[in-house]
């Protein structure tokens, strides 16, 4: 294997455990530029999709890996840090990708194209953010280029370090809370644990979780409610035409890429309306809605009810199918992820070693579906430790769970929470039917779509949107609040969906995100 590959390799695994280690500390810190407590997660999840794809290469080219890597990170990016992120990943690889020798020049290079391209992606830079943080480190970088390489990053995060606490004055609202920015606090994290790997050191210990003020927890909702994801692909895209429609939409906006995919970041009151605008220039994938207004209460409530430095009484160990569902529980709070699902059922043995790896006196069990119910019993009993079984049938039902839990309480306080979660929420699929089927008189043909509520077939068609729309009009036909839907691995087109559910219901919340898993285009729960 490429010596190339081996070493960003190690370089990429020490930067996303230095993001892991300080994860909810800088989620905490996240009060800029809306207050929804997840920079840190965002970070993390970009950085672990740049991490993932690193996994599955074998290009033994150091160009061709640069561009593996950047475009990696392009799509796996997560939120406005995360884009921002992104951008910074791809002007550092790709100017070293174009080095003939990585010594300190090239990496000082590598750093003031980071710079350029974070600064280019954003429309209207602002001071005391991670764009301030990466402009320092390559000013200190651009000062360093005759010494060593770990010289250069020794002294860029010392800088880093000063550039951090400096923006603490930078801006009014960083300022008034009483913190540094999380963007910038992430960014220092991810080069220290690089830099870490590279002069092989231990990863040094995350800076203490500072105690916050009730300034830096109580912050006013954003102006807009949705944070909106997603990438366009197709052919001649025109970045700075889609970029100008959607800035009439609402803030925070990002547009960066290239003329055959565009990823894009919008805070707005509107997300079918950017969905749409994406749908007009080509095939739409990892579509992500989140309610930031949701997201800030919960980050306040959890601030005001959990000292961070609270020791976990309880652990999770979940059954999941899919990379972007994983990365969804982890960012839940799941400490053990098992590889599993429909068609690839786990073993007692693989969920006993996940529990006992766990380090918490108390350990709750999600299997997340019916086939692996029975294993999780066997492992639970076989377990040296107290556990919990929450018998989920569904992943929907499984991230339902995890909203309610909370490590610093005890496994049984914790597994009523949960129970009562699952109980109130309805779920659905969407998957293609293995065999000719008759249904409410209809046949439907084996490779048709079928619709299922709670398990049990109710609709079946030829077309996707027909039959999610029937299945989804299905499930609110209770008083509903909330829709979240997971895509699969074979992304579907969500923007017809999504713009009937937004007609038909227009109190309703949407959450979208790319789960990936496989057998099912589309699972679906209601709240």
């Amino acid at each position: 294997m490429a010596p190339d590959l081996d070493r960003v390799r190690e370089l990429a695994r020490g930067a996303l455990a230095a993001l892991e280690a300080s994860r909810r500390r800088i989620d905490d810190l996240n009060v800029y530029p809306v207050p929804d407590g997840d920079t840190g997660t965002n970070m993390t999840l970009t950085v672990r999709a740049t991490v993932d794809a690193l996994e599955a290469s074998t290009t033994t080219d150091r160009p061709t890996l640069m561009r593996e890597l950047s475009r990696a990170a392009l799509m796996g990016a997560r939120g406005n840090s995360g884009v921002i992120l992104s951008q910074i990943v791809r002007g550092f690889v790709e100017s070293l990708g174009e080095a003939e020798q990585v010594d300190a020049a090239a990496v000082a290079r590598a750093f003031r194209s980071a710079s350029d391209a974070a600064y280019k992606a954003v429309r209207k830079p602002v001071e005391g953010t991670i764009l301030t943080e990466i402009r320092e480190l390559a000013e200190e970088a651009g000062q360093r280029i005759e010494v060593r390489v770990d010289e250069l990053l020794a002294a860029v995060l010392r800088r880093g370090e000063d550039a951090l606490a400096r923006t603490r004055e930078m801006l009014d609202v960083l300022r008034e809370a009483g913190v540094v920015d999380a963007g910038a606090a992430g960014l220092l994290e991810l080069v220290r644990g690089a830099n870490a790997a590279l002069t092989g050191q231990p990863l040094p210990a995350p800076p203490e979780h500072e105690e916050l003020g009730l300034d830096a927890i109580h912050q006013e909702l954003s102006q807009f409610r949705y944070c909106t994801v997603f990438v366009v692909e197709g052919e001649a895209l025109d970045l700075e035409a889609l970029e100008s429609e959607l800035e009439r939409l609402g803030d925070s906006l990002l547009v960066v890429g290239d003329s055959s995919a565009l990823k894009v970041h919008v805070h707005t009151d509107d997300p079918g309306a950017a969905l749409s605008l994406g749908t007009q220039r080509g095939a739409l994938a990892g579509v992500e809605i989140a309610d930031m207004h949701r997201q800030t209460v919960q980050r306040e409530e959890r601030l005001l009810g959990v000292d961070p430095g609270t020791e976990f009484q309880a652990e999770v160990v979940a059954v999941v199918a899919g990379a972007g569902n994983r990365r969804l529980f982890e960012s839940l709070g799941v400490s053990r992820i098992v590889e599993g699902g429909q068609s690839m059922n786990p073993s007692t043995a693989d969920i006993l070693a996940a529990i006992e790896a766990t380090g918490a006196p108390e350990v709750i069990v999600l299997p997340n579906n019916s086939n692996v119910i029975l294993s999780a019993e066997q492992a639970a009993g076989l377990a040296a430790k107290p556990v919990h079984l929450i018998p989920t049938r569904s992943m929907q039902a499984g991230l339902a769970a995890m909203v309610a839990f909370e490590g610093s309480r005890a496994g049984w306080e914790n597994a009523d929470a949960m129970r009562e979660a699952v109980e109130s929420i309805a779920t659905a699929a969407v998957t293609t039917a293995s065999r000719e089927v008759e249904l409410n008189g209809s046949r439907v043909d084996k490779g048709d779509y079928l619709g299922l509520i709670e398990g049990e077939p109710v609709t079946g068609g030829k077309s996707f949107d027909e039959v999610a729309s029937d299945v989804v009009e299905r499930l609110l036909r209770e008083p509903r609040g909330i829709l979240t839907l997971l895509t699969g691995e074979d992304e579907p087109q969500l923007d017809k969906l999504l713009r009937g559910v937004e007609e038909r219901h227009p109190e309703l919340e949407l959450e979208v995100h790319g789960g990936g898993q496989p057998l099912y285009p589309l699972l679906i729960s209601a709240e």
